[in-house]
């Protein structure tokens, strides 16, 4: 009989227990109730009314692609990306410097920040899942044209790039989108990764993330490579089919992808992603982008992203503990998603 496991994080004071007794194959999971496209959509062409005007928005044009924003109550038609301020933002830019507000145990701040909606593209249901690698490689562009944008921002210090697909995920609108949210501190996450990997570096002489890549490059979980990136389970992975893709050349930030990163990049969301959707019928998800924050020196750090499929609930054990229950073990979701990227590239 399989046996569980108690597995700690790479980076974070976080354990998770791997329930190879309570095993889930992916048939398990497949079955998903198709959502259905209501009323208007404000993403879509011709909606462009419906929106705050878009901060940034790709154009073609004889070079490729031009890039301008809408102003004066004028709305770029014929785009290729939209990036558009949330219109129910849980941060926004300063009407003024507001302190903290600290009284006993009560602690509060302004949430102080930008909330943006990146449109993927005019196709409403252009999901990373389906999409022109092309098309993918405008959304990564346009990541990168906000991150060097809003750090000019003196009170921005992190930007969360994260996409919600599928309802259960918390998805509200169906049309292909990310979102982007500043906040004017690191994530308690992210403090905790840059703490970890400056300490490795001080102790080892070298970067932690370079070294998980090494050990899992020929492990069980390793799942897809290139030259320039590599996909892999990880080894405490908290959620069931849970992967991780990195670039293989140490980079703190998207900020230092070359127009060939981008494009390599592009191609492994889409394969990645298309075999995310064969094996497990499309099913919800969230994912994230971990970057370096704009201040302090942090070569330590390497940037990379996470994909967590929602295919669990977590109950009170989860909540009250910290301690996650994963009922697939990385090495049994590395092995479906390897098979699954293979017949996707197979079929591109």
């Amino acid at each position: 009989m399989p046996v569980n496991d108690l597995r700690k994080d790479y980076m974070l004071d976080r354990w998770v227990v791997i329930a190879a007794q309570r095993r889930r194959r992916p048939t398990d999971f497949a079955e998903r109730i198709r959502e259905e496209r209501i009323g208007v959509c404000p993403f879509c062409p011709g909606n462009e009314h419906m929106t705050p005007p878009a901060v940034l928005a790709y154009l073609p044009s004889d070079e490729g692609v031009r890039k301008e924003c809408d102003q004066n109550g004028f709305r770029h038609k014929n785009w290729l990306i939209r990036c558009v301020p949330n219109l129910y933002p849980a941060f926004a830019p300063p009407e003024s410097r507001a302190e903290e507000e600290i009284g006993g145990i009560h602690t509060r701040a302004r949430a102080i920040g930008h909330h943006e909606v990146i449109i993927e593209s005019p196709n409403h249901d252009e999901q990373f899942s389906v999409a022109r690698t092309a098309q993918l490689a405008h959304v990564i562009g346009a990541y990168i044209d906000r991150l060097h944008d809003l750090y000019t921002k003196d009170y921005v210090r992190y930007v969360s790039i994260f996409k919600n697909y599928g309802r259960e995920a918390g998805m509200s609108l169906s049309h292909a989108h990310t979102q982007l949210i500043t906040v004017p501190f690191i994530p308690k996450i992210l403090e905790e990764e840059l703490r970890t990997s400056r300490n490795f570096f001080m102790e080892k002489g070298k970067c932690a993330f370079c070294d998980i890549l090494e050990t899992e490059r020929d492990s069980p979980r390793s799942i897809w490579e290139n030259d320039d990136f590599m996909v892999f389970a990880p080894w405490a992975a908290v959620h069931p089919y849970e992967f991780w893709i990195f670039p293989k050349r140490h980079q703190t930030s998207l900020l230092e992808l070359s127009r060939v990163d981008m494009e390599n990049l592009a191609r492994v969301l889409r394969l990645c992603f298309g075999g995310l959707k064969l094996l497990l019928n499309d099913p919800p998800y969230n994912a994230s982008f971990h970057i370096a924050p704009k201040e302090g020196t942090n070569d330590f750090y390497h940037w990379h992203f996470e994909v967590y499929p929602k295919l669990a609930v977590w109950a009170g054990f989860e909540k009250s503990t910290g301690i996650f229950i994963n009922v697939v073990p990385p090495e049994d979701a590395a092995e479906d998603l390897r098979e699954a990227v293979r017949k996707e590239e197979g079929m591109l």
